[in-house]
């Protein structure tokens, strides 16, 4: 039967762990130049309704280093933009590809794809959820400390999707994670809090960014305007004021701490420059680990 990752908790624990597991298996092998080709030629079709440029090339470089094919899919190049639903363009896809990858402005839309699809569906990121950086976040905290278990994460700025998915995730990691924001509609949504509060996830909403720092192993940001939030900008930098991860900030942070951020990056905004260019940095494995995390979640998908 297809799976489909649309939410971090698409994956049990296990699937999780062997995610991860195979992951820093085939960083490992092209490190030392092995194929690692799949047993099959598989095609993956990605749509993108949101620019990238990790995404994109992570899972197209990952595609062909599987032995297979991945095809660009911008919406407005495809009947989607001239109006065909949903529905049919799920069932179009899945008598030509092994697998979808979609970027979506809506969750909604990930979810109806997947509804539909007879093949996995990958979210690549949607308004809601950001499941493969986490799978690719949580690889390099595994690759920094050795373990999950017993981690303290500190979440500084907006409560977005990736805050979402990482407080979700630390149900299937064991971590910790202490989240700092400005509250208000800059906060986690709700309804993932509901849902973590469900299964046992383990996170702490702080009143500052420095109770969340205090003694944090891993320091993490993200950009306070995201695309489709440019509009807001004047507004965004007023309410983060203060929620700058710089050098000050990062002295609470424990004596191993790294810095992580999924990028891109606005330097003097939510991180300061001596910080993301700093010795506790690891943002750039941090991207290189969305191109290993990604391939072994294919693998995953399309050799079940």
């Amino acid at each position: 039967m297809k799976k489909d990752v649309i939410s971090i908790l698409d994956l049990t624990a296990d699937e999780f762990v062997q995610v991860i597991d195979l992951a820093l298996l085939l960083k490992d092998q092209r490190a030392r130049g092995e194929d690692h080709s799949l047993e099959k030629r598989y095609t993956l079709g990605m749509i993108f309704e949101k620019a990238s440029t990790r995404t994109r090339i992570s899972f197209e470089v990952g595609m062909f280093e599987l032995g297979g094919h991945a095809l660009f899919l911008n919406p407005n190049d495809m009947q989607l933009g001239r109006g065909e639903i949903v529905e049919d363009t799920a069932k179009v896809l899945s008598r030509y590809l092994s697998a979808v990858m979609i970027r979506s402005k809506s969750h909604a839309t990930v979810m109806e794809l997947a509804e539909h699809a007879t093949i996995p569906v990958i979210n690549g990121l949607s308004d809601l959820e950001h499941p493969c950086q986490i799978l690719a976040d949580v690889m390099t905290m595994r690759e920094k400390f050795g373990v999950l278990e017993g981690l303290e994460i500190a979440w500084v700025g907006d409560g977005n999707n990736v805050c979402n998915s990482l407080i979700l995730a630390s149900a299937l990691a064991g971590y910790h994670i202490r989240v700092a924001t400005p509250g208000g509609v800059y906060a986690p949504d709700a309804s993932v809090l509901a849902k973590a509060d469900a299964i046992g996830a383990t996170y702490t909403i702080c009143a500052t960014p420095a109770e969340a720092v205090t003694g944090a192993d891993v320091v993490y940001t993200d950009t306070w305007i995201s695309m489709g939030d440019e509009a807001e900008k004047e507004e965004r930098l007023r309410a983060f004021a203060g929620y700058c991860v710089d050098e000050e900030l990062l002295a609470l942070a424990a004596g191993r701490a790294i810095v992580m951020h999924c990028l891109p990056a606005h330097r003097g905004e939510e991180i300061s420059p001596a910080v993301i260019d700093g010795e506790k940095s690891v943002v750039f494995d941090q991207a290189e680990n969305r191109l290993h995390a990604q391939k072994a979640l294919l693998s995953l998908l399309l050799e079940r």
